[in-house]
């Protein structure tokens, strides 16, 4: 692949668009700010979202979409679920069919419970393109820095998640194939409210006992509701599900995280939100993944408490407490 669009221009897709002008691949960047992308393009550096990472030569930046998708043999979204189908929508029109277009966003619609495949195959007006998942353990910071990471992609077709695995890995990016493109969503959503839930439980000033039960608890309802919805339960044990969700649970450059530990030491969601520059997707896929449980008919206490938390301004306090008087149950194990 010789041009790579990377469409949001985040912390994620400033790292991703790093990683692969570093391989002499060329990439071009697109964020909805013109101003700010003029800035950047300028500067070689997105001090904004990833201060102190300089652009390699291969890499530009522009506010203008079709300047970034002219050409592009790849597309990467890494645009936010909640703004995703606008911009997708408008860039329909230059993709070119049959390109892998790859979602690199770990939530799902509010309005629609869609994952963001989903939502590109609503949107692409009869185009057929190749929709791809890229997600697993992976902050921004320490993709940016060079940091040994590894990561799955999954598309339906193995042969185009083989050429995206080609197209990102390096000597310290390792990447992983899979089929299993609704697992992978999932997880990636679905890891970030249960990251909330720990962030909390670690402001209440509880100990490592607690967040390894909401982990564990977490994996078990995470799989409960990917297998509902058809995925491979053995997506859960990888990289994209039980990897991405010990790091988002446990680190400190997590922002679900840091939204729960605000929570937990006695911040109310408004005021956590306006003390962030950057997207917590999990505070608004804690609403979607829990309309969607519903609608599965799946059993998920963890996510069903920290939706009352943050939407129906329960206690943290008397959320643990709900989770600990529940009938007791034997502890079953997905096979996988």
């Amino acid at each position: 692949m010789r041009k790579v669009a990377v469409i949001g221009a985040g912390s994620w897709g400033t790292a991703l668009a790093i990683l692969l002008a570093r391989k002499n691949i060329e990439v071009v960047l697109w964020g909805r700010n013109a101003a700010h992308m003029a800035v950047m393009q300028q500067s070689r550096e997105n001090t904004r979202y990833l201060p102190g990472h300089t652009f390699p030569n291969l890499l530009a930046a522009t506010g203008t979409l079709e300047q970034a998708l002219v050409g592009a043999d790849c597309v990467v979204m890494v645009v936010p679920s909640h703004g995703f189908r606008q911009v997708y929508r408008q860039l329909v029109p230059f993709l070119v069919a049959g390109i892998p277009v790859v979602s690199a966003v770990k939530g799902i619609e509010t309005s629609t419970t869609r994952t963001m495949t989903q939502v590109m195959q609503e949107e692409s007006n009869g185009k057929k393109m190749s929709f791809c998942v890229l997600s697993g353990p992976s902050f921004a910071e320490e993709v940016a820095l060079g940091h040994p990471t590894a990561i799955t992609v999954a598309c339906a077709d193995i042969e185009k998640a083989t050429e995206v695995q080609q197209l990102f890995s390096s000597s310290l990016f390792r990447v992983y194939s899979s089929n299993d493109v609704i697992g992978l969503e999932i997880s990636g959503a679905m890891k970030n409210v249960i990251a909330i839930a720990a962030g909390i439980s670690d402001g209440l000033g509880y100990g490592l006992n607690t967040r390894a039960a909401l982990i564990t608890r977490g994996l078990a309802e995470i799989t409960r509701l990917g297998t509902a919805l058809g995925a491979d339960a053995r997506t859960f044990a990888g990289l994209g599900g039980l990897g991405d969700l010990v790091l988002t649970c446990t680190g400190n450059l997590s922002r679900n995280r840091t939204v729960g530990l605000k929570l937990g030491a006695g911040k109310n969601l408004e005021q956590v939100l306006a003390e962030m520059t950057m997207v917590a997707e999990g505070v608004k896929t804690t609403m979607s993944c829990y309309h969607l449980a519903q609608q599965a008919g799946v059993e998920m206490p963890i996510l069903e408490q920290t939706h009352a938390v943050l939407y129906q301004n329960k206690r943290c306090e008397d959320a643990v407490f709900d989770l600990f008087q529940r009938d007791l149950k034997e502890e079953l194990i997905v096979s996988i």
